[in-house]
């Protein structure tokens, strides 16, 4: 009761952070799509946190359809891995999260590739829906910003993810094999 009661508590800092940004700023523009982004993230991830799911879901299986990464890496994936680099968000994020060479720490790697994608995709339609109601109320060009920091901020986000989560399980299943090999 108290995680749902804390849930709900969440959503509605979320909801109140997100009315005052649009009575600021308005719905127009790259600083409210920029702030309103990182608004939810931040209130999302703390959402995440707090309902610590254990994704079992279909939906965060590697389908037949993503070829190994294949398509990813198509869509500029591995661009998108060099602009975290050069932007320093993979030494923010290893030194918060550092990977070892042990069990625990590559499943607790897959848990946050699924953890984040769940994020980033929650943020995802939550901008959408705010592009929608900008590109009707005023002009598709006044929700460009909105496009663009979706797909930067969300898009590329999840499909790094994606492109991610089955590497960490082939090396979970390595691990596991070689435990078992020892273990024998």
């Amino acid at each position: 009761m108290r995680k749902i009661m804390l849930l709900g508590f969440i959503i509605l800092v979320t909801i109140i952070l997100t009315y005052g940004l649009v009575l600021f700023i308005g719905v127009l523009g790259f600083l409210f799509a920029w702030i309103l982004n990182f608004t939810l993230m931040m209130c999302v991830l703390t959402f995440t946190e707090t309902l610590k799911s254990k994704f079992n879901s279909g939906y965060y299986k590697t389908k037949d359809w993503e070829n190994k990464g294949k398509l990813y890496e198509k869509f500029g994936i591995n661009l998108f891995r060099k602009l975290l680099v050069l932007v320093g968000w993979e030494k923010l994020n290893k030194k918060a999260n550092p990977v070892k060479n042990d069990l625990e720490s590559l499943l607790h790697l897959e848990y946050r590739t699924k953890q984040s994608e769940l994020g980033h995709l929650i943020v995802f339609f939550i901008v959408l829906g705010f592009k929608i109601y900008v590109a009707l109320r005023f002009t598709f060009v006044e929700s460009v910003w909105l496009i663009i920091l979706n797909i930067i901020f969300n898009v590329y986000p999840i499909l790094l993810q994606r492109y991610n989560r089955p590497r960490i399980q082939r090396a979970l299943a390595l691990f596991r094999y070689k435990a078992e090999q020892s273990a024998v």
